[in-house]
């Protein structure tokens, strides 16, 4: 859960210091576990991408996760990370015009190398989202609400890692280009520097104070709150 606003930004409760710094209308409002942030006229958390150090942007293994509650239609975005070469490198989105939840992941000079559209999203309503990629098996894989939605596994994708390269920036609530503003609240969202499975997906859905001792060294970041890390 977002618990507080220090110095202008939501705290990193990983312990890596990737605060996000509030920019535009966020701000605390009841959430899915204790506050969340509430997005709202392309209010956004910012990163820094160009000075997040390079071991905490997950490559190997990626999984984002967080609580969403949409309130407008239009493709909205989780997060979003830009590369100096203009590889938009992730889209975990949530889409309720469209119908559909989005997750597409990126390796090298835009190549795609795993993409899901599935799911129903619902305006209004708390819904889990975690987006996972594994370089090993190059399989993307989309679960909401714990269960599995969609899965891209591509022979082609396989020992493929995702493009490093935050230096266009890297972004909670929005696009790093503006586009695609989250409007509504977000809630207990975490990074990992590696894929996880889904019965580690379900456990997290009730929040990582259950399982901080598993998240410690493999958690880039959470905006939310950690116990006993």
């Amino acid at each position: 859960d977002f618990e507080e606003i220090k110095d202008g930004a939501i705290p990193d409760r990983s312990g890596n210091g990737l605060d996000g710094k509030i920019v535009g209308d966020v701000t605390l409002d009841g959430g899915k576990v204790g506050k969340a942030a509430r997005f709202k006229d392309g209010g956004y958390l910012d990163l820094n991408g160009p000075k997040v150090p390079k071991n905490l942007i997950p490559s190997k293994g990626f999984s984002l996760l967080a609580w969403v509650n949409v309130e407008a239609d239009g493709d909205q975005a989780v997060f979003n990370a830009w590369a100096a070469d203009n590889t938009w490198l992730i889209h975990p989105e949530v889409r309720p015009g469209g119908g559909i939840y989005r997750w597409t992941v990126r390796t090298d000079a835009g190549s795609t190398i795993g993409e899901v559209k599935k799911g129903k999203p619902v305006k209004n309503e708390w819904h889990h989202f975690a987006a996972i990629y594994d370089s090993v098996g190059g399989v993307a894989t989309l679960y909401i609400d714990g269960d599995e939605v969609g899965k891209d596994a591509r022979a082609d994708s396989k020992g493929k890692t995702v493009n490093n390269n935050w230096d266009k920036g890297a972004r909670v609530g929005i696009n790093a280009d503006n586009g695609r503003p989250f409007v509504g609240r977000m809630d207990e969202i975490g990074l990992w520097n590696e894929a996880l499975a889904a019965d580690q997906v379900k456990k997290y859905m009730d929040g990582l104070p259950k399982a901080a001792v598993d998240a410690k060294g493999k958690l880039a970041s959470k905006w939310g709150r950690i116990k006993s890390l």
